[in-house]
């Protein structure tokens, strides 16, 4: 049914797959993704007369009924939209419906309760011209066909999914490098508050720095109580940024790159991915050097500044840190995690690690759904955008704010300055489908360069007084 074209990064690595019928076609969604995209919509383009995948889009499956044909319509005018910047529209459109059974459910009810939904995205893709090939619901470890009438391949009662591991596409990924990082519920929670006795005391420690920092920023000097409060919050932030590169030396400057010769983070807990990882590098992180990090990047220079943290070990180390610093924007502050989680997203599409990324950047749209920075960057990640451009302006605002002939006094970046971000196709994977007896003439989609993540990526200062968020703290811009 489907032919599935793959490349890894490297070309003398590149092999054909062949994906036959919606068995393979539901395995090979977790390798697309990076994760298995728990309570999802999920629409995936077809490009070309050989349909490889293309552009993809997902979302939260909306709790009301009420709001699911809007929804339906917001999607698929998103994805034919992203297809359309890059010069071509999708030739089709692949629908994937992932939730889990609630108490008392099976798969069967799940998918039969999705029906109108899947229908509802089948009418907005058509009224824009571009078929639904096919459109699934995976739940409770089943697939089923909503476009399928064929009981002998599709049965009402749905079928298994492949076991973990023994697909030809996950023998595909494991040859090619691509992971799978478990469920979109497992990415989410590693940057959410966990709860317990810690978060009184976290609360209380956010209170008292928003009372102290919001005054010395307001009723100061013009520009002399925020610059003061920026500083501060920076030099805090490469304190601490060490002690994850150092953890046996906390707030101590090590005078060598804290890197070994592949340039990972040395020192224990380096590239944690467990619960026990993630509780290390919590402690190393006290109850007010956090509430002074998370209060201080609400200022958009200051936030913008951080961002150059970006590869290498510094890198490796402030992933880590913008994970600690989101999960403790405890309640009232929860708007406030847009700017750590942002900050994670960036570094870790900046890195290559595109799920951890979009997960970040989701978050941070959850959290504050108006946050330019996440916007731009969430809309970029997706539409496969080089992050090098973005880097390559961070790295001469660096270097020009720290060259010898620079002013003495700080000075932001012009605002006429912007980030052009380049399309590029993306290394690694590459995916296609072909759809029997369906003849568009290849075409090939080429990324649109139209975003450019003006002011917030490029450091504009912020204007006047700190926006006030939520019910305490200050916000400066975003």
């Amino acid at each position: 049914m489907n032919a599935n074209h793959r490349e890894s990064s490297d070309p003398s690595r590149t092999q054909q797959i062949t994906l036959r019928g919606p068995a393979e076609l539901a395995d090979a969604l977790p390798f697309m993704l990076g994760f298995h995209p728990t309570d999802s919509v999920v629409l995936v383009a077809l490009d070309g007369e050989r349909g490889r995948f293309g552009g993809r889009v997902r979302l939260g499956i909306p709790r009301s009924p009420l709001e699911w044909a809007s929804t339906a319509d917001h999607l698929a005018e998103c994805l034919v939209d992203g297809g359309a910047k890059g010069g071509a529209r999708p030739d089709g459109i692949v629908v994937f419906l992932c939730q889990d059974p609630a108490a008392g459910e099976t798969g069967r009810v799940v998918m039969e309760r999705l029906r109108p939904f899947a229908q509802h995205l089948r009418i907005a893709c058509g009224a824009l011209d571009i078929p639904v090939y096919e459109a699934l619901c995976i739940s409770d470890g089943l697939y089923f066909s909503y476009c399928c009438p064929d009981a002998r391949c599709c049965p009402p009662d749905g079928t298994p999914l492949a076991l973990s591991g023994t697909s030809v596409m996950a023998a595909a990924a494991a040859y090619a490098g691509v992971q799978v990082r478990g469920s979109l519920r497992d990415m989410e929670s590693r940057f959410k508050p966990s709860g317990g006795p810690r978060e009184e005391e976290q609360r209380a420690a956010l209170d008292a720095t928003a009372a102290s920092i919001v005054p010395r920023i307001i009723e100061g000097a013009p520009g002399e109580g925020r610059e003061e409060v920026r500083e501060t919050t920076l030099t805090l932030a490469r304190d601490v940024l060490r002690r994850f590169a150092n953890p046996k030396r906390p707030g101590k400057e090590s005078p060598v790159d804290p890197t070994d010769r592949t340039g990972r983070v040395s020192g224990a807990g380096a590239g944690a991915e467990t619960a026990e990882g993630d509780a290390a590098d919590d402690a190393l992180v006290g109850t007010d050097e956090a509430a002074a990090l998370i209060i201080g990047l609400q200022d958009r220079v200051t936030r913008d500044r951080a961002a150059e943290w970006m590869e290498g070990w510094e890198g490796t180390a402030a992933l880590r840190l913008w994970r600690v610093l989101a999960k403790r924007c405890v309640s009232p502050y929860q708007e406030h995690a847009a700017a750590p989680l942002t900050l994670a997203g960036w570094v870790a599409w900046s890195t290559g690690d595109e799920p951890t990324a979009r997960v970040a950047l989701g978050l941070a749209l959850h959290a504050d759904p108006e946050y330019v920075f996440a916007q731009l960057l969430h809309q970029a990640c997706n539409d496969g955008l080089d992050p090098e451009s973005l880097r390559s302006c961070l790295r001469s605002e660096r270097d020009a704010r720290t060259a010898p002939s620079a002013p003495s006094a700080p000075s932001a970046p012009s605002v006429s300055r912007r980030v052009r971000m380049r399309a590029t196709r993306p290394q690694g994977t590459r995916l296609t489908l072909r759809k029997p007896g369906r003849q568009t003439g290849e075409g090939e989609r080429r990324s649109g360069a139209g975003v450019r993540p003006s002011g917030p990526a490029t450091g504009k200062p912020g204007s006047g007084a700190p926006r006030h968020g939520g019910q305490r703290g200050s916000r400066s811009g975003r």
